[in-house]
């Protein structure tokens, strides 16, 4: 069953931005992060072993719901979708991205950062988009001005996200979930410390909780 961008983003305490440079940390770290509560995970593509990343995670870790972040282009899409991604985030929509998200039906989470462009994609059917870079662009009094007139649109800030001012975004009544780095931490990853993140993962689900 496909779900919904809102359902996924309603579904998630928050959603890990992840950024894997070795394909041998792609399965431990999904397992961690799954372990600790943490089971929508967006494996973005910033590096050569990105799609590779995300077929093994989705091949080897039960409970896992993956998607990719970053996409950029219409062969982003397509990639995506061969490699069996749930869903996909991109930092913007360009008209050629959106069309091939559209023509694919492809639960997607587009980028916006102004009003004008959570009207547009709002009017285009989409139920969650990204806000982002969420504390370069206004942060939380940023979305909080938004919530007044466009109180149908729900957000998903990234950026300057952490789980130290994640509530603030939380507790705004058009904020569905968030996107952060913090729950993957490189030196951890590089260590093979995948106990300290499934921790990690386990106090940030139990803070922030099921949205």
């Amino acid at each position: 069953m496909t779900l919904s961008t809102y359902d996924l983003a309603r579904s998630a305490p928050m959603i890990p931005v992840i950024v894997i440079e070795d394909i041998a940390h792609a399965v431990p770290l999904a397992q961690a992060l799954v372990a600790g509560g943490i089971k929508v995970l967006e494996v973005t593509l910033r590096t050569p072993v990105a799609l590779d990343a995300i077929r093994e995670i989705i091949a080897n870790v039960p409970g896992a719901i993956v998607g990719a972040g970053t996409l950029r282009t219409p062969a982003d899409v397509d990639a995506c979708l061969k490699a069996g991604c749930a869903f996909g985030v991109s930092p913007g929509a360009p008209d050629a991205l959106m069309q091939a998200v559209a023509t694919n039906k492809f639960p997607f989470l587009p980028g916006c950062a102004t009003p004008t462009e959570a009207m547009r994609l709002a009017d285009q059917g989409h139920e969650v988009l990204k806000f982002f870079p969420a504390s370069a662009a206004g942060g939380a009094p940023m979305l909080k001005a938004l919530s007044s007139p466009l109180p149908d649109v729900k957000f998903c800030p990234t950026g300057g996200v952490s789980l130290d001012n994640a509530k603030d975004y939380l507790d705004l009544p058009n904020v569905i979930t968030v996107g952060g780095s913090w729950v993957a931490p490189v030196h951890h990853m590089i260590a093979g410390d995948w106990d300290a993140i499934e921790q990690i993962a386990r106090n940030t689900a139990a803070t922030l909780g099921n949205r």
